[in-house]
C-alpha cells in the first residue's frame, strides 16, 4: 500500500502499534536491550476502564524477572480459578511455586506501570496517533500515521526496522500487513457492564435456567454484571451493546431490574476463535490479541498476550544485532524461532478457551459434559494438568523464565498457605445451620471449597455471618446468609422460605443436596444439675433437638436422591459432666434422629449421621487463657484443643460421594477424648 507524504518523519528501530500492556511490556524490554523503540497509540490517554484484572504464575514470573512486580506493590490473591465455570484450584499447577494460583491487578494500574518503565528506559510513546498506511520495503518498513480527535497535529510518518503490532484483535497492521487470519466466528457472546446504584446479590458462574450471570461489587459500589441468554446468537450490529439490552439479558436470565442503575461501562465479548498463521510476515510482527482472537475466559487472553511479548523482545533485540540486521529471507533466525515458539502456545490455548467456553455458556445440553468434567476434575493430574495449562506452566522450557535472556531479578515469595481442593461437591447445594462462627462456619467454608452453595444461617449477628460469606468468596466461592432465630414460634418455616429464596435466585430451583444441623446452644458454666430451670430446659431442647428434627422434616421435600445430613451431636453423650447433663439430653436426642432417619430415608439413598466433636475451640474467651487451654488438652489423646476445622473436615467427608456406605453412625471426632 502506497505512502502518502508526511509532514514530520520519525527514525527508529522498532514501530510497536498499540500502547495497551502488550505493547508497553514489548517496548520497556527492547530498551532495555538497547533498541530504538517508538510506540503508536490512537488513544489520547490511557483507558479508564480495566477489561482484564487476572494475573497467572508464568506472568508473575515474567513480571517479577522484570521488576514490574516491585513497582505494582503487593496484588491480592485472586482465589482458586475455574474451568469453564468449575471450581479449578491453580495452586495445584505447581505446588511450592512462589506465584502458584491467580493474582488480581486491574488492567489501568498494569498499563501505568508498564508506561512509567517504558518511559524511563527512553521508549517514546506518541499518543492520538491512528495507523493508516504501512509498507515493508525489504530493508526498512515505512508506516503513515493520521491524527485523531481531537488530539490534532500533522501526520507523521514513522520509519524503523521492524513493526510490531499490538493492536489487539481489530489490528491495523494486521489487516494492512495482509497477515492470513484463519478460524472461526461467534457463535455465542456474553453482555458485561459496570453498574452504579445498583444492589444484586453476588454471583460467580451462576447457571440460572434461562442462561449464565456473573455479579461483582467493587471496592467503589458499582457492580460488574456479566449475562449470556442461552441459545441467543451474537448481536448483529457493531460497537458495545446498549445498556438497555444489558437490562433486559439481566431480567430474562434473573428476573431482576437493574434499569434503575447507571452505567459507567457496556461491553461485550463473544468466543470468536482466530489466530494468525504466521506471527510474522516479513519484517513485520504480531504479537497479544493481534495474533490471536478469543474469548477471554479467566484472564488467559491477557496472561498470553504478556507472555507473547516477554518472547518476543530479546529476540527481536538479537535480530537487529545481527551482521545483516536479520533479513526476512534468512534461515532459522531469532524470528521465525518467537513464531515456532508462541504459534503452538497460542494454539492450545485457543483450544482450551474453546472447550471452556463450551462449558461456560452452552446450554442445557451441556450439562451431562459439565458433569462429566466435574467428576474428571476430582482427580488429581486432571486438575493438574488444567492448572498448569491455564497458569502457562506448561508451556515449553523455551518459553519459560530466563529464556528471554534478559537480566533475572530475584521471585518474590509468598506467605499463603494454600491448601489443594478436590472440588467433590461441585454443582451441589448445602445448608449449614448456626454458621456465623466456631464450627458451622469452618463447616460452610469447607463444602465452598469443595464446590457447593452454601446457605450460611445464623441468628441476629448480621455482621458474623456476612464474614462467613466474604471468607467463602475470598476463596472463590459461594455462598448467601440466612436468618432465622431457632427456638421459637415459626423458626424453621422462617429458615426455609430464607433458604429458598436464596437458592432460586442463585440456581433456579429450590434443590438441597446436604443438611448440616450445628446449631446449637449450652448450659451456662457452672450451672449445676439442681439449678436448671423450667425455661432454661425448654430452650435448650426447643434449639438443639426440636429444631433439628423439623429442619430434616422441612428438608425431605427439598433433598435429591443421595442427599446428606448431618447432625452434630458432641462426646458429651458417651461420658459424664453433671455441668451439661441437659445440654447432652438434647444432644442424645439429636442422635435418636440420626438413627431413626437413617433407616427411613435408606431407600433413597439419603445418609444420615452424627458427628461428635470433644472441646473444639470455638472462639471463646476461655481460649484465651493458656492454663485453660492446657488443662483442657490434656483431655485429647493428641493432647492438643480441637480446631473447628478438625470437625469440619470430617463433616465433609460425610457429605461427599466417598462416604455413601455410611449411614446412622455416630462419629467421634473429639480428638480421642472418650478413649478414657
Amino acid at each position: 500500500m502506497p505512502v502518502q507524504t508526511p509532514r514530520s518523519t520519525v527514525d527508529t528501530d522498532v514501530v510497536v502499534v498499540g500502547a495497551g500492556p502488550v505493547g508497553l511490556l514489548l517496548a520497556g524490554d527492547l530498551r532495555a536491550h538497547g533498541v530504538r523503540v517508538t510506540v503508536v497509540e490512537q488513544l489520547t490517554t490511557p483507558m479508564t476502564e480495566s477489561r482484564a484484572s487476572t494475573l497467572h504464575a508464568r506472568t508473575m514470573e515474567t513480571l517479577a524477572e522484570r521488576g514490574v512486580l516491585d513497582r505494582l506493590g503487593p496484588l491480592p490473591d485472586g482465589g482458586p480459578g475455574h474451568f469453564g465455570g468449575i471450581r479449578l484450584d491453580l495452586a495445584e499447577a505447581e505446588p511450592g511455586h512462589p506465584y502458584a494460583g491467580q493474582w488480581k491487578c486491574p488492567q489501568t494500574r498494569m498499563e501505568a506501570v508498564l508506561q512509567e518503565r517504558a518511559v524511563e528506559l527512553g521508549a517514546r510513546i506518541l499518543r492520538g496517533r491512528q495507523l493508516v498506511a504501512l509498507a515493508d520495503r525489504g530493508d526498512r518498513v515505512l508506516v503513515a500515521t493520521a491524527a485523531t480527535e481531537p488530539a490534532g497535529g500533522p501526520a507523521e510518518e514513522l520509519t524503523g526496522s521492524y513493526v510490531v503490532g499490538c493492536d489487539g484483535w481489530r489490528s491495523a497492521v494486521r489487516d494492512l500487513a495482509g497477515f492470513t487470519f484463519p478460524g472461526r466466528p461467534a457463535g455465542r457472546e456474553m453482555l458485561r457492564a459496570d453498574v452504579a446504584g445498583i444492589r444484586v446479590p453476588d454471583r460467580r458462574f451462576e447457571r440460572l435456567p434461562d442462561g449464565l450471570a456473573t455479579a461483582h461489587r467493587w471496592p467503589d459500589g458499582s457492580t460488574r454484571v456479566m449475562v449470556h441468554v442461552f441459545g441467543t446468537e451474537p448481536r448483529r450490529h457493531a460497537g458495545e451493546p446498549e445498556f438497555d439490552e444489558i437490562v433486559r439479558a439481566w431480567a430474562h436470565v434473573t428476573g431482576e431490574d437493574i434499569g434503575h442503575g447507571t452505567p459507567r461501562w457496556l461491553n461485550a465479548f463473544d468466543d470468536t476463535r482466530r489466530q494468525a498463521a504466521r506471527y510474522r510476515r516479513g519484517r513485520v510482527l504480531l504479537a497479544g490479541d493481534a495474533a490471536h482472537v478469543q474469548m477471554p475466559v479467566g484472564g488467559q487472553a491477557l496472561n498470553l498476550g504478556l507472555q507473547d511479548a516477554a518472547a518476543l523482545g530479546a529476540r527481536l533485540a538479537e535480530q537487529l544485532r545481527a551482521p545483516t540486521g536479520g533479513g526476512p529471507g534468512a534461515d532459522g533466525d531469532a524470528l521465525d524461532a518467537y513464531h515456532r515458539e508462541r504459534h503452538p502456545v497460542g494454539a492450545a490455548t485457543l483450544t482450551n478457551i474453546q472447550a471452556q467456553s463450551t462449558l461456560l455458556l452452552g446450554g442445557h445440553e451441556v450439562e451431562p459434559l459439565r458433569e462429566l468434567f466435574a467428576e474428571l476434575m476430582r482427580l488429581g493430574p486432571v486438575r493438574r494438568r488444567l492448572a498448569r495449562m491455564i497458569s502457562g506452566l506448561g508451556a515449553p522450557p523455551t518459553a519459560r523464565a530466563g529464556a528471554d535472556g534478559l537480566p533475572a531479578f530475584p521471585s518474590r515469595t509468598t506467605s499463603q498457605d494454600r491448601t489443594p481442593t478436590m472440588a467433590k461437591l461441585t454443582n451441589k447445594t448445602a445448608l449449614v445451620t448456626g454458621s456465623s462462627r466456631g464450627i458451622g462456619r469452618a463447616t460452610a467454608q469447607r463444602l465452598a471449597a469443595e464446590g457447593a452453595l452454601v446457605a450460611v444461617h445464623y441468628a441476629s449477628n448480621d455482621d458474623a455471618a456476612r464474614e462467613t460469606v466474604e471468607l467463602i468468596e475470598k476463596d472463590g466461592g459461594r455462598a448467601f446468609t440466612v436468618r432465622a432465630e431457632l427456638g421459637v414460634p415459626g423458626d424453621v418455616h422462617e429458615l426455609f422460605l430464607g433458604l429458598e429464596r436464596g437458592l432460586k435466585e442463585r440456581t433456579g430451583a429450590t434443590t438441597l443436596d446436604i443438611v448440616v444441623n450445628n446449631a446449637a446452644v449450652t448450659t451456662p458454666a457452672g450451672v449445676l444439675p439442681e439449678d436448671v430451670t423450667p425455661e432454661e430446659f425448654e430452650r435448650l431442647f426447643a434449639v438443639n433437638a426440636k429444631a433439628p428434627f423439623f429442619i430434616v422434616q422441612r428438608a425431605l421435600a427439598l433433598l435429591r436422591d443421595g442427599g446428606r445430613i448431618i447432625n452434630i451431636s458432641s462426646g458429651l453423650t458417651r461420658c459424664a459432666n453433671p455441668d451439661q447433663v441437659a445440654y447432652s439430653m438434647t444432644k442424645g436426642a439429636v442422635e435418636q434422629i440420626t438413627l431413626h432417619f437413617a433407616r427411613h430415608l435408606a431407600p433413597r439413598g439419603i445418609t444420615v449421621n452424627s458427628v461428635a466433636p470433644g472441646i473444639t475451640n470455638n472462639g471463646g474467651p476461655v481460649f484465651d487463657i493458656p492454663e485453660a487451654v492446657e488443662q483442657m488438652a490434656q483431655l485429647s489423646a493428641f493432647k492438643r484443643v480441637g480446631e473447628a476445622v478438625d470437625v469440619a473436615d470430617v463433616v465433609t467427608f460425610l457429605a461427599t460421594h466417598e462416604a455413601r456406605w455410611i449411614t446412622g453412625a455416630f462419629i467421634d471426632a473429639s480428638g480421642g477424648t472418650l478413649l478414657g
